[in-house]
């Protein structure tokens, strides 16, 4: 299956989870897996949040973040990849002077 996200429609999301700024993201989901396209605009962030029944995994493609996952606060940049464990409270903050793109792949794991 080839998932084109130039034909998915972007949706400008005011404030992620309860953060603040806005995040640009091109969403497909199949029921079950969501894969996300999105861009992060320069000093946005998501609020933090618990993946209780499944797990993230963020691929920075353009810019940096910084993530907190639980305890740990660490700076993720082009070409690295976040990974939130199941179970694990996370948030993001683009620290960087350019909007940060990235793609986010949530799939469905329950306990």
């Amino acid at each position: 299956m080839i998932i084109d996200f130039s034909k998915i429609k972007e949706a400008d999301i005011n404030g992620f989870k309860g953060g603040e700024g806005i995040m640009h993201s091109r969403a497909f989901w199949d029921g079950k897996n969501r894969i996300m396209l999105n861009r992060l605009e320069a000093g946005a962030f998501s609020g933090y949040h618990e993946h209780k029944e499944n797990c993230e995994m963020i691929y920075v493609l353009e810019g940096q973040l910084e993530f907190r996952d639980n305890d740990t606060t660490e700076v993720c940049h082009a070409g690295q990849l976040h990974y939130c464990v199941q179970g694990h409270s996370h948030c993001f903050r683009n620290t960087g002077d350019k909007t940060a793109t990235f793609l986010a792949i949530v799939p469905e794991q329950r306990i």
